[in-house]
This record gives C-alpha cells, structure tokens and sequence, in this order.
C-alpha cells in the first residue's frame, strides 16, 4: 500500500480530527528522504500550531523528467491550480523552467532563515532572485566506480567524463534513462556544456556505446557499480555516497571530474494555485530552517539529525560545516570547492526536452545499432574522423535551442522529429549482423555477470556475511 493510498484510508477511517492540515507534494526524493522530512515536519508542526499535519506524497509515475512532464501537462489543462502544493527535489533546471512559465508561487523566507542561507554558490544562485523556488540541499555529479573490478581488469579511476568512451569499457559503464531521471539528465547536460555541442556529442556517443544498459532510476547505475555488474557509473553524489556507507569505501569510490562538474542547488517550490498554501508555506520554511537543514547533513543518531535513515546530502546554510563539523556526515564543504565551469542554467531549461529525446533517439533507442557501430569502427584502428561521424548530430546547438521553445506544445512538431531522428540514426549506425549480435550479447551479459558474482562473494566474504 504506498503513503498516499495509507493516508487516505486512514483519513476515511478516523475522520478530520486525525489530520487537521495537509499538504499535497510531488517529489522525486526517496522514501528514506521522504519519510524523514515527513516525521520531522509533523513533529515541528505540532509543536509550532497545536495542530497536526498530513504530507501526502502524490506518484505520478516515474522521477524528474516524468514528474516535470505531468506539472506542465496539468497545468495546460488547469492553469489557475492542480491540486498540489509542492514540488520538491530534481535539481535546478525544472524550477527555472517552471518559474519561466509562471507556475511557481512566489514566497520569501523569513528573515531569521533568509539570511543564513547562501545566495550563490560558485556563481550559481541557490535561490530564486524573485523568490519562486529555492535550493533545499545541493548535489554534485560525478562518476562511482568499483575499486576492485577496476582494479581486476587494469581499468583506471576516471579523471573526465571522456574516459568513459574508452574502447575498452564496452558494456563496463552505467547510466539511468535521462528521460526518466533528473540527476541523469544532469550528468549529460554537464558534458555538453563542459565540451561544447560537437565535442560533448562525441563523448556521449562513446560512452553510451559501452554503456552496458539504461535503467529508468538514476539510482540504478551505482547500485551495479556496488555489485560489480559494472565497472563504473554515472551518479549524482548521494547515491554513490549511499553505496560507499553500504559496502564500504575499500570497495566502492567517487569522482567529480576537474572543471568539468558543478554543485548544483536541488531545488524546492511552491506550485501555482497550491490548496493548502499556508502548509506548503511553513514546510518550505522547515526545509530551509537549520533544523530542516540538519537533515541532509548529520549522521545517523546525532541530535536533529536523521532518525531511520542517514541522508547524506549537503546543507545550503554555510556556518553548519564549521559548527556541526563533528557530527556531519559529508566532510566536503561544497563551498569551498571551486571549478572553473560555468553553469548556463538558462540554457540548460531550454533545452531541457530536447535533450532528453535527442540521447534516446541516438543513443538509448538506437543502442543495439550504436554498439554495433562502435565495434566495426575500431576493427581497423579507431580515428577521429570514424568518432566524428559516429556521433554527427542533424541539427546544431542552435537549432536545439529554438526546438526547446516550442517542443512540448507541438506534438505534432515533435512526432514528426523523433521519427527523422530514429531514420537518421539508422542509417549512421547500420544495422548489426543478428547472429553476431546475439553472440556479442550473451559474452558481454556472462562475462560481466562473473565479475558481479565474483565481487559480491567479495563483498560477503569481507563483512562476514
């Protein structure tokens, strides 16, 4: 029974006097996030009104890119409301997109929360200049590898996001489903704007020709890594901490590529039209508010911190690394660490959809075809021309730009350029010898599957399992 329905049923069972106020959210966050916000957001509640509080998490379906699609789609059909009050979690770009398109409610922090918050972080805002959404924690994005799978196999810690399209990683890296998860989405908006258009093109290529598949959950990718079924992933910072305090650090290690990354607001806003505004008003205040903050950062136990559940995440209020230094459970104070990259998050909105279907029509749709044409590109010594053609994109970084503008409001428009798209990629690619492919298939499920296995005892062997 998910929490939704559970509220629900108990609401019809013991009436109004069981839950006086609610909040309805929509929320890409896990349920260890979720159910720890949830406890500690009542309690405070309780305690600040006399009244208790109902947080219903509403499934739409799916993570951020899905959750971003089902806000604007209700919202074309109900522009004035949709019945929820809270967006929370998935980063920045889906906030500067929903605040461009004037679904997000405006509404300032108190002053006693306001100013302890930062405003910038490496030239990123963490708030809203007009208010409209602010960052509740920050995340980084990087790569999680298998320190004994790479070390097995002669593999080397990746110190770029183009070490990934290294010929020899075939079937050794994994991704989640941009168009399924916000934080994998990230990673390759990341690339493009660390590389520029045709370059970046190249390296999203490569990699997701040795990407071994693509799951739907950006969760997923650091979970093989843990297991060993592959050698590295794509994985924003959380959940490749979260396999690095389940495994144990001996096996299980994080990168962030050099000037190539960014620590990037996750993002929290009310939505236009919210039922319950007063509620969604005082959760965001909590949110943001040290003992909201307290949260993300603490270890397990501490006191304010996490109760079932340590979270791992960065706190957005600066003083907290120095005072709560002893008991934080991420040592790396983000605002300290520097890179060179500029972040255009305006850009990044923009072409936010577009993105999403130009890597799964090249790249995950087209995948069997794309692997096909990475191993008959490097029979006769791999060049630079061979990697240039393998990843020639039919439209400029422009012209993704001006799709973005009307994308999802013209689904005639984008039907018509998906099918273009899935054409070209057919005949750039080519299509693969079904035997061979067959063969090709089953060696690389097998030979991976032996290291997983081979980890996993590891692993088992080492706890005391």
């Amino acid at each position: 029974m998910t929490r939704a329905i559970l509220t629900f049923v108990l609401a019809c069972c013991f009436g109004p006097a069981s839950a006086l106020d609610r909040v309805v959210l929509v929320s890409p966050h896990s349920d260890e996030i979720q159910n720890e916000f949830q406890a500690a957001f009542a309690s405070h509640y309780e305690a600040q009104t006399g009244r208790t509080v109902t947080l219903e998490w509403l499934d739409v379906g799916g993570g951020t890119s899905s959750i971003l699609r089902y806000i604007k789609g209700e919202f074309a059909r109900q522009p004035e409301g949709i019945q929820i009050d809270l967006f929370f979690g998935g980063g920045l770009d889906p906030y500067t997109e929903l605040a461009d398109a004037g679904i997000l409610q405006p509404f300032r922090l108190p002053d006693r929360v306001l100013n302890r918050v930062a405003p910038t972080i490496g030239g990123i805002p963490v708030y809203d200049p007009e208010y409209r959404w602010y960052g509740a924690t920050l995340a980084g994005f990087g790569i999680v590898y298998n320190k004994r799978v790479i070390e097995t196999l002669g593999f080397r810690i990746p110190k770029s996001w183009e070490e990934l399209g290294d010929p020899r990683y075939a079937t050794w890296v994994g991704s989640g489903d941009p168009r399924f998860s916000g934080s994998v989405h990230m990673a390759y908006e990341l690339i493009l704007q660390a590389y520029g258009w045709e370059r970046g093109w190249e390296v999203i290529t490569t990699m997701g020709a040795n990407v071994r598949n693509f799951s739907s959950s950006g969760s997923q990718a650091p979970k093989d890594v843990a297991v060993g079924e592959v050698a590295f992933g794509l994985a924003i910072d959380f959940y490749a901490w979260a396999q690095v305090a389940e495994v144990g650090e001996q096996f299980v290690g994080f990168t962030m590529p050099d000037n190539m990354t960014i620590v990037n607001p996750d993002g929290l806003g009310i939505l236009k039209g919210a039922p319950n505004l007063a509620v969604a008003r005082a959760f965001v205040t909590f949110v943001m508010s040290e003992a909201g903050q307290k949260l993300w950062f603490l270890k397990k136990g501490a006191e304010g911190g996490p109760v079932q559940r340590q979270l791992n995440r960065f706190t957005v209020v600066p003083e907290l690394y120095e005072t709560h230094r002893q008991y934080a459970a991420v040592t790396l104070n983000p605002f300290k660490w520097r890179s060179d990259l500029v972040y255009d998050s305006a850009r990044a909105s923009a072409r936010w959809s577009v993105l999403n279907d130009m890597i799964g029509a090249f790249v995950i749709d087209s995948h069997d075809r794309l692997r096909h044409a990475w191993k008959e590109a490097q029979k006769d010594g791999l060049t630079k021309e061979e990697i240039r053609q393998l990843s020639f994109m039919p439209l400029s970084e422009r012209a993704a730009l001006e799709l973005g503008a009307v994308w999802r409001n013209d689904q005639g428009l984008r039907v018509r350029k998906l099918g273009e798209w899935t054409e070209f990629a057919r005949e750039k690619y080519g299509e693969p010898d079904d035997t061979l492919a067959t063969i090709f298939d089953w060696l690389t499920f097998a030979f991976p599957a032996g290291i997983a296995l081979g980890t996993v005892w590891m692993l088992r062997k080492t706890r005391g399992a």
